[in-house]
């Protein structure tokens, strides 16, 4: 069962922080850590890094030298459900009673030779503040969760494969990684995209639109789907104007980028669809905002974290966008979570003094980037405007909370078998093999 959001944005501003500018912006812990006796490893992008160089097209007229640091704002609710979650199972005296439940969170960037360092670091216990961590003592890894992006989690997958560690993946579902000879140990928490092409279908046949474009990444996944699209229209007689598959290894400034952008504003079709994730298709996600694509209703599968890719201009190209997204339950507990977050209460999060420092006029103390000086009272992650975050649990948190309570269940029913079996040696804790 699928849900559609009109996505109507007017004006979405875009925060980008240089290092040139106070020093407290530029310093962020690629992990996060929260101490339990069995660690869950989790693997998304909250920031990234680039440079900006000099494009010679005549409509990018900038020069950038500087090293900037952007925040992924919609991406942090990730990991405040995975927070919310965790206490929520630690909270609870029926659920693993005597064992607690960590995380290690690990920033992923989107280029691909970088996506292992952080599970290396994990396994290997050797993030800074956990140096000599192992020495003398073994910790419990009972899994990983990863997301959003295929890509993402593929490549984490081969690694953890070769040690048995279970991965969840808490993006949209991908056929190609139910592939157990190749991925071992994945397990897939979002639902299938059994009937997206039908509503996809339905949506134009209610709006008697018949001449549409579809976009795709170029990659198995983007194949699959563009075969069942293509069924689907021919036998309602919707008539594609033209399929482009984007390889994810196109940036905003590639060539094949703009020749295929030029083919796209001068098709007569005035619907297109996007199929894939904000790592996949990011490149083509960004020019099109640099473009100021109009006059084109968007019909999207999941809800991109636009301001991302808003570099230059006020006026958004993807107002009014159709967003197809999975029906899930509410979880009410998970808003209220929400008004309770700020840097006095996670003082060990590092993210949310910066965003104190953008939203609500908040200065970073003078000797502690951690600290912070005239702040409004009462200020709130739930009082930020929907389109920078929204405190409604999105489909993907809700993944993450199924991810993690599964998880749970698994490890609290191994307990009691090993209970049943033979009682902890020398009162020793849980202690498990992650293939178990």
């Amino acid at each position: 069962m699928f849900w559609i959001f009109i996505f109507g944005v007017l004006y979405i501003p875009n925060f980008v922080c240089a290092f040139t500018g106070d020093k407290c912006y530029g310093k962020i812990k690629e992990y996060t850590y929260q101490e339990g006796d069995v660690t869950i490893g989790a693997f998304f992008p909250l920031h990234s890094y680039y440079t900006r160089d000099h494009v010679s097209h005549e409509i990018e007229l900038y020069y950038f030298q500087d090293m900037y640091l952007k925040y992924n704002f919609m991406n942090y609710q990730f990991l405040l459900a995975l927070v919310f979650t965790i206490e929520e199972i630690n909270r609870n005296p029926h659920l693993l009673p005597n064992t607690t439940l960590g995380f290690e969170h690990h920033n992923i960037k989107f280029s691909e030779k970088n996506i292992l360092l952080g599970p290396f670091l994990w396994l290997a216990g050797l993030s800074n503040q956990l140096v000599n961590y192992n020495c003398g003592q073994k910790r419990n890894l009972p899994a990983a969760l990863t997301g959003t992006s295929w890509a993402i989690s593929a490549h984490i997958g081969t690694l953890l494969q070769l040690y048995k560690i279970p991965q969840l993946t808490f993006g949209y579902f991908d056929s190609n990684m139910n592939d157990q000879s190749q991925f071992k140990t994945v397990y897939q928490v979002a639902p299938k995209d059994t009937y997206l092409s039908l509503a996809l279908v339905s949506l134009m046949l209610h709006f008697s639109w018949s001449w549409v474009g579809l976009i795709v990444p170029n990659d198995p996944r983007g194949t699959q789907i563009l075969s069942e699209f293509r069924d689907v229209m021919e036998s309602n007689r919707i008539c594609l104007a033209f399929v482009k598959m984007i390889p994810g290894t196109w940036n905003s400034y590639s060539d094949a980028i703009w020749k295929n952008m030029e083919k796209i504003q001068e098709s007569s079709a005035n619907v297109i669809v996007i199929y894939g994730d904000i790592v996949s298709l990011q490149g083509l996600m960004r020019h099109i905002a640099q473009l100021l694509v109009t006059w084109k209703v968007w019909v999207l599968n999941s809800q991109w974290d636009i301001d991302y890719y808003s570099d230059y201009f006020m006026i958004e190209s993807f107002h009014g966008s159709l967003i197809f997204s999975h029906h899930h339950e509410e979880i009410v507990e998970f808003v209220n979570f929400v008004q309770t977050v700020n840097p006095y209460t996670y003082p060990e999060d590092a993210y949310l003094p910066k965003f104190w420092v953008i939203f609500f006029n908040c200065s970073f103390s003078e000797f502690d980037c951690q600290l912070l000086e005239n702040c409004q009272p009462n200020a709130s992650l739930d009082l930020l405007p929907r389109h920078i975050f929204d405190p409604t649990m999105s489909e993907e948190s809700y993944n993450i909370y199924n991810a993690v309570h599964a998880l749970a269940h698994s490890l609290h029913e191994m307990t009691v078998q090993q209970i049943e079996t033979q009682p902890y040696a020398n009162g020793d804790g849980m202690a498990f093999l992650p293939w178990q």
